[in-house]
Formats: C-alpha cells, structure tokens, sequence
C-alpha cells in the first residue's frame, strides 16, 4: 500500500480512537509521535468509507495488536 492509505492512530483509556494524517499533525495537537501506532487502511475504505468506519475498522486494528491477535 503507498502511504497515502495509512493514517496514524492512538485509543484513548475510554476506548475512542483519534486519527492523524501524519506524525507532524499529531505533534502539533499535542501527541507525543512515540504513543502513535501506524495503521494501514485498506484502499476501498480509505477511498470511499465513512469517517466512523475508519475508526472502527482502526479501533479493531488496535485491539488485535493490544490481544495480539492480530
């Protein structure tokens, strides 16, 4: 996949998931880049998904890696 179909991500303790276009954006919010875990989103949804369906499709993501289930 080309970069451009990845978006960076971090889950809150409450469960919600923030998204950033990149690692630059998410310093200037306040991130700190080390926390981010790089997601790549496939091209259908990147392309034509909703917003919600990014995040869950992300939130997914990251609970796998956190059960290592992924």
């Amino acid at each position: 996949m080309s970069d451009n179909d990845a978006l960076y991500a971090i889950r809150h303790p409450d469960g919600s998931v923030s998204l950033y276009i990149d690692e630059e954006y998410a310093a200037e919010r306040g991130v700190d880049p080390v926390t981010l875990t790089r997601v790549e989103i496939p091209r259908e949804l990147f392309t034509s998904g909703t917003v919600q369906q990014v995040r869950e499709y992300v939130a997914v993501y990251l609970e796998a890696q956190k059960t290592g289930t992924a």
